[in-house]
């Protein structure tokens, strides 16, 4: 199992860097061509919702992608070190409505995703979040001469 690691400043102009990196890598580990748009779209989304997070939480840590090459699929984890609140835990007044904008975005973010990818599963919890994608690779046709 190969794993390539990227940590990137919680800046949106990084995320560009991840969405290359993250194709280059898939490309290489076998995901099909017809695929790498989807890729590079997903993960430009999960980045770009980990940057956000960790901006509107004031976290200055890294956010952190995986890239895991396996013997027939290619995996992609995004995670943030943003606190996701548990179910039923809600503000209230002003801090409510602003909170409910962002989850109604968040919420928005992983639809996107979703509807890209169809092997997805996202955590969350206190200490962060992490969505992993997985695609199906093929194996290199070996040419014999």
């Amino acid at each position: 199992m190969a794993t390539v690691e990227l940590r990137f400043s919680a800046l949106p102009e990084h995320v560009r860097t991840a969405r290359l990196v993250a194709a280059a890598v898939a490309r290489r580990a076998g995901v099909d061509e017809a695929v790498l748009d989807e890729v590079r779209l997903a993960v430009g989304e999960a980045c770009s919702r980990a940057v956000g997070l960790h901006q509107s939480a004031g976290i200055t840590s890294p956010v952190k992608v995986a890239l895991i090459e396996e013997e027939k699929q290619f995996s992609i984890e995004v995670g943030d070190e943003a606190p996701h609140a548990a179910p039923g835990d809600r503000a209230s007044g002003g801090a409510a409505d602003e909170a409910d904008a962002e989850a109604e975005e968040d919420e928005m973010g992983l639809a996107v995703i979703s509807g890209l990818v169809d092997d997805v599963e996202v955590s969350a919890g206190e200490h962060g979040g992490l969505i992993r994608m997985t695609w199906p690779t093929t194996p290199p046709t070996v040419a014999l001469a």
